[in-house]
């Protein structure tokens, strides 16, 4: 029996090459039952005229398939589902019953409930996308990374690809950490002071299961990283919120009691404001009165296109009492999931035993694909091309702010990719940001940053790192509009 060409389609959102896709097609057909065992393929002629390819892309396709037992060839009689082909499961999915568990009852703690930040996941249809810590294709070195990743597939990298490394990291990447990434920031450490974490958030998550219990007090940023926030609700701790003002986190206003202190120095996330030098050894001052940690968060350090970074707190740091949190996601990809934590050893021995008890490890073939575009010289030169993108984008973002009437109320004085706006008074900013979103533009409100009676609803967060420079006027334009 022979299957008919009209079974077979192309997906226009299909990903990968004509010949991938056809083989995928024709897979997922004997995987799913459709094609049976014997079955024969439309000729290679016939389907390549069906689909609109060439025909050797067709042979080449079903040529895969048969080296993988999924086809086989029978002479000048063309291809057929191979009797070797996987069988698709036998068994027929049970009718879906209701629930007996009282879930209300089973449940023993629940993590749903937070105010971490969503974004669209169709934001780049957006033609006015002013959010933040989305890639830029137009910028990203997709062919270098591409490479990087090739390479660390060959055989020479096989055991960086394939080994399980249990508690530890890939050798290269820890290396570079500490010979180049982290001397930019004033900061020497030893490998057993590194830990490679899944992103930022991973390691503030690990920090907290350490440092803070329910008898344990944390002072927090306000406003500040939703995500840090319900990290630090889960683990029970008291909060103890400080305003911050435009230098950032007062020292002076840390309240007696509190055990970890956590800032973010360099970025204030979301207003951007630095803290400056004399406030950073101030605030070492007071975590040495309070005999408290510092958890310093520095997400985005490599933006400093404006002026050199002010140096980390962890540098400035002779007690050892700062724990240091970076990030190659901010810089890189949001999905690459790569961070870092940078602290005593003892400390770091800690958190490497509680990741190994969670996720072993984070991917070896992603830390060495990263390894190799860091030592390469590719991310030093992405990160200049980017600050030469998003100084261009600042320039255009605050000319665009001041000319409809729209106030910064906080920004970096070293780069960023962001400015904190203060709307109108009155304004609802997540209001605001749903009719904006039917204009084509999307902005990010303030509400999420702040927690307590008295949350603010004018202040919005305006990304520039998604956005070309020439759309930034239309899209502030509309802004103003709505406000209007």
């Amino acid at each position: 029996m022979a299957i008919p060409v009209e079974t077979f389609f192309l997906s226009p959102d299909a990903q990968g090459t004509l010949q991938a896709q056809i083989q995928q097609m024709v897979a997922e057909g004997i995987l799913s039952g459709r094609f049976q065992r014997g079955e024969q393929l439309p000729s290679t002629r016939a389907l390549a005229k069906h689909l609109g390819v060439s025909r050797i892309t067709v042979t080449l396709s079903y040529t895969e398939l048969q080296s993988n037992d999924y086809l086989t060839s029978r002479g000048r009689s063309g291809f057929y589902v191979s009797d070797n082909a996987p069988e698709p499961p036998s068994f027929k999915t049970p009718a879906r019953k209701k629930d007996t568990v009282d879930w209300a009852r089973a449940i023993g703690q629940r993590f749903t409930g937070g105010v971490t930040l969503r974004k669209p996941a169709d934001w780049a249809r957006y033609r006015y996308p002013f959010i933040y810590g989305q890639t830029d294709p137009t910028l990203f070195d997709h062919a270098n990374w591409r490479l990087c990743a090739v390479k660390a597939l060959g055989a020479r990298d096989f055991s960086a690809l394939t080994t399980d490394y249990y508690d530890q990291d890939d050798p290269d990447l820890i290396e570079f950490i500490a010979r180049h990434t982290l001397p930019r920031r004033g900061i020497i450490a030893n490998p057993d002071e590194i830990l490679v974490t899944m992103g930022a958030q991973n390691a503030l998550w690990l920090t907290t299961q350490i440092l803070l219990t329910p008898r344990r007090a944390a002072a927090i940023e306000m406003p500040c990283y939703p995500a840090l926030r319900d990290i630090l609700t889960q683990s029970r701790c008291r909060l103890a919120p400080v305003a911050v003002d435009a230098h950032g986190l007062p020292p002076d206003d840390v309240p007696d009691g509190v055990d970890v202190i956590f800032t973010t120095p360099s970025h204030h996330c979301p207003t951007s404001v630095t803290m400056p030098l004399e406030r950073r050894h101030a605030l070492l001052d007071r975590a040495r009165a309070l005999d408290a940690l510092i958890v310093e968060d520095d997400y985005e350090f490599e933006t400093a296109f404006l002026a050199p970074p002010s140096p980390a707190l962890k540098s400035l740091d002779t007690d050892g009492r700062v724990i240091y949190a970076g990030s190659f996601s901010k810089s890189l990809f949001p999905g690459l999931r790569l961070g870092y934590l940078v602290g005593s050893a003892e400390f770091i021995r800690e958190a490497r035993a509680l990741r190994a008890s969670v996720l072993r490890h984070p991917p070896g073939h992603m830390q060495r694909t990263a390894a190799y575009f860091l030592r390469l010289g590719h991310y030093d030169a992405l990160i200049k091309r980017s600050a030469r993108a998003l100084n261009t984008r600042r320039q255009v973002m605050e000319t665009e702010l001041k000319r409809h009437g729209l106030q910064i109320a906080g920004q970096s004085p070293h780069g960023g990719s962001s400015i904190w706006v203060a709307l109108p008074e009155g304004t609802d900013a997540i209001h605001l940001a749903e009719r904006l979103a039917s204009r084509d533009v999307l902005i990010e409100p303030g509400q999420p940053f702040f927690f307590g009676a008295e949350t603010p609803i004018n202040f919005c967060r305006l990304g520039y790192s998604s956005i070309p420079s020439e759309r930034i006027p239309e899209g502030i334009a509309r802004i103003a509009d709505a406000l209007r």
